[in-house]
């Protein structure tokens, strides 16, 4: 159904209510079992081993990220210890866990005597607050209960400006910057007044959204000269046959995922772009070999594992190989497992380090997959993926 036709339904302001008071009460009953799952989490942490280990677990068990799987547990600790009264009112129901993470996110820097004093007051402060604003009453607190500290963090905080990558679906990725907040202004102001003059130029049929991002993405990419042409450091995988336009299946990105055909080929066509022929198994679709003509060649065999596994083998990490490190599965050092493709494996630098932690056993096995048998005894097991599906003769 239409928004437009959404709009013009006629009004039963008895059954919208109904239909509201079932969803809140709903939330309500959501908030309290997010509650005792984060105290299931807190008990979890305190009997899990390192904590490395335990979120590396978590992480596979619930289907988390890492990152995530750090947070659940910070956020747990965080209410149990230093705001009860926080969780007590998500066991009322009156708060979830993205509000409460909001909370402990902003009181982490504190003491936890500081922590106990904001929590006493926030939570007096609740209602009518989505996450946005409730966080900047946090922050308010924050100011009042210990302004000399806040005054030094911020002054720290400003050292941590960085830029990140984020890849999301269908083509696109976001690039964030955190910088302090004149620099953001300034250049957000900069990009959107460019922008707002150009959407008046006849002819122009971008809308002033995507005029921005146009703005921002060319004076990023423009060196001195005016010359924009990029070098893409990625690895993309596609099919000859593809690449030839004889047929359409998707490209992959290390790191990011499945492309269409066009943006595969359009990446291969620019002239910065350099191949490198991957010769593969028909009958598996697993990669034998990785042609030596490319832009100053690594080790072949640091070269052929990169190239190979695409990502971190943990199940649910996506970290690019291209950027990880290179482990034994079998340990080189207790096991004399060998310095070879077969028992090689890209792996994040996390992951890696889980890999030696008490507890963790990573099975090889001959078809290239191996078993990772976590401290609690649950099991995992990584099957490499194919770079195309079996092919028969016919």
């Amino acid at each position: 159904m239409s928004s437009s036709a959404v709009s013009q339904s006629p009004l039963d302001a008895v059954g919208a209510d109904v239909a509201l008071s079932d969803y809140c009460g709903i939330g309500k009953e959501m908030c309290r079992s997010q509650a005792r799952q984060l105290r299931a989490l807190e008990r979890y942490s305190g009997c899990a081993g390192s904590r490395r280990s335990a979120t590396a677990e978590l992480a596979l068990a619930a289907g988390l990220t890492v990152r995530q799987a750090e947070r659940k547990l910070s956020l747990a600790e965080a209410l149990v210890h230093r705001l009860p009264r926080t969780l007590a009112a998500m066991e009322e129901g009156e708060l979830d866990e993205l509000k409460a993470s909001k909370i402990a996110e902003v009181t982490a820097v504190l003491s936890d005597e500081a922590a106990r004093r904001v929590d006493e007051i926030i939570v007096h402060r609740l209602a009518g607050k989505n996450s946005s604003t409730l966080r900047r009453a946090v922050n308010g607190v924050v100011m009042t209960v210990d302004p000399d500290g806040y005054e030094r963090r911020a002054r720290a905080r400003r050292q941590t400006r960085q830029v990140r990558l984020h890849h999301e679906d269908e083509t696109m990725s976001s690039l964030t910057a955190k910088l302090p907040v004149e620099q953001a202004g300034a250049i957000y102001a900069s990009v959107d007044r460019a922008a707002r003059k150009l959407r008046r130029l006849p002819g122009e049929e971008r809308t002033t959204e995507q005029l921005r991002a146009d703005v921002f993405a060319e004076r990023l990419l423009a060196a001195r000269g005016g010359d924009a042409s990029i070098r893409a450091d990625i690895h993309v995988y596609v099919d000859l046959l593809t690449l030839a336009g004889l047929n359409n299946e998707p490209a992959e990105v290390a790191g990011y995922g499945p492309i269409p055909p066009w943006l595969a080929r359009q990446i291969a066509t620019e002239p910065s772009s350099t191949w490198r022929r991957l010769i593969t198994d028909p009958e598996t679709g697993q990669l034998l070999s990785v042609g030596r003509h490319k832009y100053r060649p690594p080790a072949d065999l640091d070269s052929f594992i990169r190239v190979r596994d695409r990502e971190c083998g943990t199940p649910g990490c996506q970290r690019p190989a291209q950027f990880a490190e290179l482990d034994h599965v079998e340990d080189w050092h207790a096991k004399k497992g060998e310095t070879s493709a077969d028992n090689l494996g890209g792996r994040c630098g996390f992951h890696h380090k889980v890999k030696n932690e008490p507890g963790w056993y990573h099975i090889p096995h001959e078809d290239g997959s191996y078993t990772i048998i976590t401290p609690t005894g649950r099991r995992f097991i990584h099957h490499p993926r194919p770079f195309h599906p079996p092919r028969t003769a016919a």
